[in-house]
């Protein structure tokens, strides 16, 4: 049995190397042959087709597109920093957008309250958006905020546009920020808001961060979609 399993999964790594070299071929949106085509081109199963094509599609190299797959534009790459998610977007190119799910007061849970030094239950502003690139959504952002420090924003913010910038225009400078990046699987009702099914995998980012004083100012958690996002970060010698 293992064996087989071996064999059934070098099979499927040489038919995705095979396919990999199509797609290099083809252009942004072109359609990619069927399963029944492709098993007939390289002579093998259509499951073991299937197997590549799923590796594919969390690769971010192909997509679904209707019944049909079609190529993958190439990963936004975003930053790990305090740049904006509007900023990183624009510099790749890419049109940024979001899509506004929640917006409203709500009490502290233990762990926003950590975050933010205040006590439970204290109320909170909570912005949650889906964020698009090109249109597609690519990732689901929940921020936290100090409500006494941006209730003003109910009157003033357009949540469809960058909040560091809105922060930053209100006289608030985001100095520092600890970030922890880990994979999960979405909830149902994450996935239904990402267009994606509960087993691709994708990057859930915690973030908190503090003004020039120290004052905390956000807890974030974000969740994008490992198939159109990646990450970097420059890394020094701190020695």
């Amino acid at each position: 049995m293992r064996s087989t399993e071996t064999t059934r999964f070098s099979k499927a790594y040489q038919v995705r190397t095979e396919i990999e070299a199509i797609l290099d071929e083809l252009a942004t949106d072109d359609p990619v042959p069927s399963e029944r085509e492709l098993a007939g081109r390289f002579g093998v199963a259509r499951e073991t087709v299937r197997q590549a094509l799923r590796e594919l599609l969390v690769a971010g190299r192909i997509r679904r597109r209707g019944r049909g797959t079609v190529v993958s534009r190439p990963k936004l790459v975003q930053p790990l920093s305090l740049r904006s998610y509007t900023e990183g977007a624009i510099s790749q190119g890419r049109v940024p957008g979001r899509i506004l799910v929640t917006w409203a007061d709500e009490p502290a849970d233990e762990d926003t309250a950590d975050a933010l030094a205040l006590a439970p239950q204290t109320p909170v502003m909570h912005l949650e958006r889906v964020l698009l690139a090109d249109g597609e959504r690519i990732g689901l952002e929940s921020t936290y905020l100090p409500l006494h420090r941006f209730a003003h924003l109910y009157a003033d913010y357009d949540p469809t546009t960058s909040l560091y910038a809105a922060i930053r225009r209100s006289g608030t400078a985001l100095a520092r920020a600890s970030e922890r990046v880990e994979t999960v699987l979405a909830t149902p009702r994450e996935a239904g808001l990402l267009e994606c099914t509960t087993a691709l995998p994708v990057l859930l980012l915690h973030r908190r961060s503090v003004d020039a004083a120290g004052e905390p100012v956000e807890r974030v958690r974000s969740l994008y979609r490992g198939d159109r996002v990646a990450f970097d970060t420059v890394l020094t010698d701190a020695g």
